[in-house]
């Protein structure tokens, strides 16, 4: 039986490391699951999800031409196609948005640029003002 990428089969976990853990196929070849592919969700510890001994199911994400398979536990679970998640920032902006600081709905790019860079330098020289005065740099006030 060969390993095809693409392919799901029942493991035994026979090693874990820090970076992820050891699970012999049903040929006798060993595949790799990497930490990120154990679970959904954040693995700080691998320990809490897997130990030695353990049946996974896992797919096969690639083998090497020496020989080493990538696997993944968290790809081989069956889930119902989820479509797909829209961010609200990735979505048009927010009507009003132009009018929060006073300005038309068809403000143009340079007079947007313009704005950003007056408030950027006042808020960058409004820094320099107090930092210099805490760090008693050039300038300070003595007295």
């Amino acid at each position: 039986m060969s390993i095809e990428v693409g392919s799901k089969l029942q493991g035994k976990v026979t090693g874990i490391t820090n970076f992820g853990a050891f699970v012999e196929l049903p040929d006798g070849s060993t595949g790799l699951v990497h930490i990120s592919e154990v679970a959904d969700n954040y693995v700080k510890d691998i320990n809490d999800h897997l130990k030695v001994g353990d049946q996974v199911e896992v797919k096969v994400l690639n083998v090497e031409k020496d020989g080493k398979i990538g696997l993944s536990i968290k790809k081989a679970k069956d889930r119902p196609e989820q479509p797909e998640r829209r961010h609200s920032h990735s979505q048009r902006p927010r009507q009003g948005k132009a009018n929060d600081r006073g300005g038309n709905r068809t403000e143009t790019f340079e007079s947007k640029m313009a704005r950003f860079l007056k408030d950027s330098e006042d808020r960058l020289s409004s820094l320099k003002r107090n930092t210099e005065s805490k760090r008693g740099g050039r300038g300070a006030r003595r007295g």
